[in-house]
């Protein structure tokens, strides 16, 4: 079993900053002391690794996912083998994908073709959602089958994408008292799907077909009706709701109203939101702008929606930073929505860039250290029941720790990038600071800029009921 000692560094938490030398053994966290306590087996220990300077932090848990996901006729260019290594070079030790259901299709088939895409692929640790695409009799049975033996104790629905994952009102009913019923929680992609498509259809109908008519057509007002009905909704079935990728601050508001009357509601955002815009990005020139369709789209930042999403991350209005991540490159995929910007693949990629975006707003005043580790680290465990397996640095807990540069610099490029991606939404974006060390249970899968873990390292995560609920 091999033993690891992290000397020298600065060990942060959801609580705060202290002095502390951390001991691994094997796979698992051994014990933590003040600075110095383990000099005197330093000597018996196979490596001692001085973090002196830097950060020690608990492996990032990016709760939202979509490795070689099928949309749109083509899939997410990441494979789960690309996208694991690519989170462990952004300090991601855990990752939550999207097993998949579409109507007409049974539940566990489409856990088993996941599993079958990710066993033996994965670089770093990995775990499911379901999403319930055809809400029916026999996926409520399935619902309870899952989080009852699989370890997937929540599910996905959609308020949009009419004829492949919508669910109306009373399906969506049903799904949230079958979740009540088992402790799991409900994740809502909340924005109105049917006024959407006609929104579409009218704009393509006057000839707007580029890019930035993917947000014009999916106007705030969609999503903060949305967002408030699937709040109405969770609170008649009394079932736990997470909103995913908020993006407009009317649903952050309706988020942040349902939880100051005690509700089980909480809210995501991501990357894209906190920094591209509808008018810098998606409006670009040309075709340009493709590369930033994603959906929720990106809003404008002149109408404050930026500063809404970082206000909420401090108030705990909105409780996670994840990425939503589904890569397409731009040649042979974003194309295929040339002259219609609703045949765009929707998504962007984020997960090796999660941790320096978000401690960029560390440096620049937004959000403190402790709670960046909240954002990305403990509450994603204790939203999805992993922690305290994962999300903290404590004894018994796994070995995912992150040893951070604050003195470091990361310039995010296509160049650079280890995303299977021809470009990126956050070129040219500088953060002050840089992931120096990953490990993995134990294991040093990022040093030196270089991955030095192994494909198949990553292990299922059974996960159990959240642990974040009032």
């Amino acid at each position: 079993m091999a033993k690891i000692l992290l000397t020298g560094g600065t060990v942060l938490s959801s609580s705060g900053a202290s002095s502390a030398d951390v001991l691994l053994e094997g796979e698992t966290i051994a014990a933590l002391g003040e600075r110095g306590y383990f000099a005197s087996i330093a000597s018996t220990c196979d490596r001692v690794i001085d973090a002196t300077g830097k950060y020690v932090m608990p492996g990032g848990v990016d709760v939202h996912t979509h490795m070689e996901l099928p949309f749109g006729g083509t899939a997410a260019s990441d494979t789960f083998e690309t996208g694991t290594i690519a989170a462990a070079f952004g300090g991601t030790t855990s990752i939550v994908d999207f097993a998949v259901q579409r109507t007409g299709e049974d539940v566990r088939d489409g856990l088993a073709a996941w599993h079958a895409k990710a066993d033996g692929n994965c670089a770093v640790d990995y775990g499911f959602h379901q999403i319930i695409g055809g809400v029916d009799d026999a996926a409520l049975e399935a619902m309870a089958y899952l989080s009852e033996h699989e370890g997937v104790t929540s599910f996905k629905l959609f308020m949009a994408y009419p004829g492949v994952f919508y669910s109306d009102d009373g399906q969506i009913l049903r799904a949230m008292q079958t979740a009540s019923g088992l402790g799991a929680t409900i994740m809502m992609h909340a924005e109105n799907g049917p006024a959407i498509d006609v929104l579409v259809a009218q704009a393509l109908a006057r000839g707007e077909t580029d890019p930035k008519y993917h947000s014009l057509t999916r106007p705030v007002e969609l999503e903060e009706e949305a967002t408030h009905r699937a709040i109405m909704l969770a609170k008649v079935a009394k079932a736990p709701l997470y909103i995913v990728h908020v993006s407009a601050k009317e649903a952050v508001a309706a988020v942040a109203s349902a939880r100051d009357m005690g509700a089980n509601v909480f809210g995501e955002t991501c990357p894209q939101y906190l920094y591209l815009s509808l008018e810098e990005h998606l409006a670009k020139a040309g075709f340009e702008g493709a590369a930033y369709v994603c959906s929720t789209p990106l809003r404008s930042r002149k109408e404050g929606h930026h500063d809404a999403l970082w206000q909420a991350l401090r108030t705990n209005d909105l409780s996670i930073v994840s990425t939503d991540h589904c890569p397409f490159c731009m040649k042979d995929q974003k194309e295929l929505g040339l002259g219609n910007f609703s045949k765009i693949p929707n998504g962007i990629g984020s997960v090796e860039h999660r941790m320096d975006l978000l401690y960029q707003g560390v440096v620049t005043g937004e959000i403190s250290l402790a709670r960046w580790v909240e954002l990305a680290c403990t509450t994603p465990a204790r939203m999805f029941g992993l922690y305290p397996r994962k999300g903290v640095l404590a004894p018994g807990s796994d070995a995912d720790v992150v040893i951070y540069d604050p003195k470091g610099t990361t310039d995010i490029s296509v160049k650079t990038h280890h995303m299977n991606m021809d470009h990126s939404a956050y070129e040219g974006i500088h953060v002050d600071g840089r992931v120096d060390t990953v490990l993995s249970r134990g294991r040093v899968v990022i040093e030196n800029n270089t991955f030095t873990g192994s494909v198949g390292h990553g292990t299922y995560l059974k996960r159990g009921l959240s642990q974040y609920l009032l």
